[in-house]
């Protein structure tokens, strides 16, 4: 159902060279309220198929925590031209992830 895939560290460079818009979904994977997030971001990605959503472990990124100013996870960024645009802490419901995702 869903193409969401794990970007590595370079995976996710390379998107934000690329400048495109993008959503990076950055979790770590003993967190509940990340599985429950990921789960939303599946639904939401099937019913948006033009949208690009990569999932990173924050535990393998600590750098990128600090670049993004993560506070916590689960965290949606959405980057466009490699510029953080806007960063989502709340995933409240589907309707409100596929608001955020348009």
């Amino acid at each position: 159902m869903s193409n969401m895939q794990e970007w590595s560290e370079k995976q996710l460079d390379d998107q934000l060279k690329e400048g495109q818009r993008a959503f990076i979904f950055f979790h770590t994977p003993f967190c509940g309220t990340c599985q429950l997030a990921k789960k939303m971001l599946t639904v939401a990605e099937a019913m948006l198929p033009g949208v690009t959503i990569g999932m990173s472990n924050l535990n393998y990124m600590p750098s990128k925590a600090e670049v993004f100013s993560i506070e916590s996870v689960p965290c949606l960024i959405e980057v466009k031209n490699g510029e953080m645009v806007k960063k989502l802490y709340a995933f409240h419901s589907i309707e409100h992830v596929l608001e955020e995702l348009r």
